[in-house]
């Protein structure tokens, strides 16, 4: 397979959308000083220019406008997504595994270090361009989606941004290039209320042991390197927590494969540490501040999965509307009588409003602007739909859509997913209500 992501990268770069003030915005405290028919002159001739050399430059933009270098990437990921993992969904499925060969397709294509600059291994593209993989891998197969938003969004963002220089060298050209990664922050008694984690780490000379156990934890069969967070200090609390660098022939043990309802090619296990070591140099953003590490890195993660919910919704909707007008009953596509008909324009409107929360998240993301809420909006909204229309999708096509011959069913049982990891749709519905409650109160 060609390297295509990483040529396009290499041929072009990334601009970013910034918004630019009016004229009439720029010349408003010079026009105070000026008689009010002046004042509307400057006013209606600032923003005439104004206007006049922003379509000449092109630097305001629809959400739905991307780089030459995003756009390359969604068609080679779409290629690559229909041509070698859509073969695979129904047996990944049902045999509740990954085909390595898809792992590996994964690394060859570049879509494994998107973020990460050319140095090691990386393609050093844009956020966004990491969200538009995880969208259209998910049109297919959002078990493939999640595997590539977990190894890009969490773990490599959080070498790339807390890792030593070291770290960086050491660890960044496996991960770009072969080696799978796996975030361990969830415990059996620590889901929503991720700090209450009871896995500890004791310091013994240049090495910490590690006691404890991880649930539900995604890519970890196959992973090879796991970012591990444990408590260093439990008298601190959530300060003691530190994020800890571990491969999975230090004594990493998969306790249990979990058997799910959806994204099953997924792995979700049980990992168990007993006394395992770690070398000192393998403490990833300083110690006791892990919880800082989670907190960031989970809120640009929640864009990720916004991005999973909104290309399943998508790919369900995309399978299951065709079909509609292929259909006739009582003379005519079933897909143009009224009932439906209006279902299924609701869907597509539903679906055009998750896709401009979850990309104005990434936008906000790279500009540098917060974008927690934005993030948690995202999330949430994509996950409902994201059920919403899977589930309409299988009506629509009938007693077809309710077989697994046609994958629409699948989408359905991905979907639920959507509403649990990486924060309930609670959680991100108190997220927003704090952010709200901030601005009015």
């Amino acid at each position: 397979m060609s390297h295509i992501l990483r040529a396009a990268t290499r041929s072009t770069r990334t601009l970013r959308v910034r918004p630019v003030a009016l004229g009439a915005t720029r010349f408003a405290n010079y026009a105070e000083f000026r008689p009010p028919f002046l004042k509307l002159t400057l006013f209606s001739r600032s923003f005439a220019i104004s206007c006049a050399r922003s379509a000449e430059s092109s630097t305001l933009h629809s959400l739905d406008t991307f780089t030459e270098e995003e756009e390359m990437l969604r068609e080679s990921v779409k290629r690559f997504a229909n041509e070698v993992v859509g073969p695979k969904v129904r047996e990944m499925d049902e045999r509740e595994s990954m085909d390595p060969e898809v792992i590996k397709g994964l690394f060859e294509q570049g879509l494994m270090g998107i973020e990460t600059n050319a140095e090691h291994g990386g393609a050093e593209s844009s956020f966004t361009s990491a969200i538009i993989a995880i969208e259209e891998l998910a049109k297919v197969d959002p078990s493939v989606s999640v595997m590539v938003d977990v190894h890009n969004t969490l773990v490599n963002t959080i070498f790339r941004t807390y890792g030593t220089k070291d770290q960086q060298d050491k660890w960044l050209p496996q991960l770009s290039q072969s080696k799978l990664g796996s975030f361990c922050l969830s415990e059996p008694a620590s889901g929503s209320d991720a700090f209450a984690l009871q896995t500890r780490a004791k310091k013994d000379g240049d090495h910490w042991i590690i006691n404890g156990s991880k649930m539900w934890i995604t890519n970890s069969y196959e992973a090879e390197i796991f970012l591990i967070f444990a408590n260093v200090d439990p008298s601190k609390g959530y300060k003691g927590i530190t994020c800890f660098i571990a491969t999975k022939d230090m004594g990493i043990q998969i306790a249990k494969k979990e058997e799910k309802l959806g994204i099953r090619a997924s792995s979700t296990c049980t990992l168990n540490f007993d006394d395992l070591r770690i070398p000192a140099e393998n403490v990833i953003g300083g110690e006791g501040q892990g919880y800082k590490v989670a907190i960031q890195i989970l809120n640009e993660g929640r864009i990720g999965i916004a991005a999973q919910m909104l290309g399943l919704a998508q790919g369900a909707f995309d399978k299951s509307v065709p079909y509609t007008y292929q259909r006739s009953q009582f003379g005519q596509p079933v897909g143009t009588f009224q009932g439906m008909a209006f279902q299924i324009a609701q869907a597509a409107v539903e679906i055009e409003s998750a896709r401009l929360l979850t990309y104005n998240a990434a936008r906000r993301k790279e500009e540098g602007k917060d974008f927690t809420k934005e993030a948690a909006m995202a999330k949430y909204w994509a996950s409902v739909i994201a059920q919403r229309v899977s589930g309409q999708a299988i009506e629509w096509a009938g007693g077809v859509g309710f077989t697994r011959e046609t994958g629409i069913e699948k989408f359905w049982r991905d979907s639920k997913i959507g509403a649990i990891y990486e924060g309930t749709s609670n959680i991100q519905l108190q997220t927003i209500a704090k952010f709200i409650q901030k601005q009015y109160s």
